[in-house]
């Protein structure tokens, strides 16, 4: 998916918000650093872009310079620590208090099948979006080491996983966990296997050994004493995953009786399945 045109901001009830708030251009690149481009309306004085994540109000500050055209510059680089979840991006000038931005032009073309090197370290994912009330925000990730999910193939009863590994290396002791999401059930390994020379694995998701419940799969490519990845797809443009890929439910049968087991995105776009008791 690729997004290069304007985003009308939604219905909203704060008509103050509609009247003030300014459209700003985003440009994503291979990286995972932004770029932004606001109007320049900031007359009194030095203004910045404050980001605000909206779990616990930490805030990152990106100063502002002129770039032509009577417009201003923040930049983001991937570097630029940014913990993950949800920024609400605002303009702050030398006086006054900070006004929310809308979206303009999010070029997100850098993101389309984007694929680091097997090499790094990690990985580094924001997207900016529209929110539902026309507001610009971002999705931000960081995530060393990673898993990154790339073809499901949904059989009978099972499902193959393949995932590319950034931060960290397959092993013989590797396997691939599945964990209760409620902490109540044992987790359960199914083993991993080393595909190719650049990072990436396999493994089979069998839901005849899972008891009704959502499961979450990780990786543990060097065994159980090395480091611990969320099976995710996070190297793209798609902000959320969980209403854009939609899986079948298919059937199988387990020691308690016929299951049917379906995969899909959590909010987070981890992937994840979910078990439930056949008719």
């Amino acid at each position: 998916m690729m997004t290069l045109a304007p985003q009308p901001p939604t219905h909203s009830d704060d008509q103050e918000d509609r009247a003030t708030t300014r459209r700003t251009d985003c440009v994503a690149d291979f990286a995972g650093g932004l770029t932004f481009e606001v109007p320049d309306h900031t007359a009194s004085g030095p203004a910045q872009l404050l980001l605000v994540r909206r779990d616990d109000d930490q805030r990152v500050r990106l100063p502002l310079t002129p770039a032509g055209d009577g417009r201003l510059r923040a930049a983001l680089p991937s570097s630029v620590h940014v913990p993950e979840g949800l920024w609400d991006v605002y303009l702050e000038a030398a006086e006054g208090e900070p006004r929310r931005l809308a979206p303009g032009v999010n070029d997100l073309r850098s993101l389309v099948d984007r694929a680091p090197a097997a090499s790094a370290e990690g990985i580094v994912v924001r997207i900016p979006y529209g929110t539902k009330h026309g507001n610009l925000s971002i999705r931000s990730w960081e995530r060393s080491p990673h898993a990154e999910a790339g073809a499901l193939h949904i059989g009978d009863g099972r499902l193959e996983v393949t995932a590319r590994l950034y931060g960290t290396e397959a092993t013989a002791d590797g396997y691939a966990e599945l964990t209760d999401q409620n902490g109540v059930l044992a987790a359960v390994r199914t083993d991993l296997t080393a595909h190719d020379d650049r990072g990436e694995v396999r493994f089979t998701v069998t839901y005849g050994d899972l008891r009704p419940g959502h499961w979450d799969l990780w990786l543990r490519p060097r065994g159980g004493d090395g480091p611990k990845a969320r099976v995710a797809r996070l190297l793209d443009d798609v902000v959320d995953k969980h209403p854009v890929f939609v899986y079948p439910r298919t059937r199988a049968e387990s020691a308690q009786g016929p299951v049917e087991g379906e995969p899909y995105y959590t909010a987070r776009n981890d992937l994840s399945v979910t078990v439930v008791a056949a008719p």
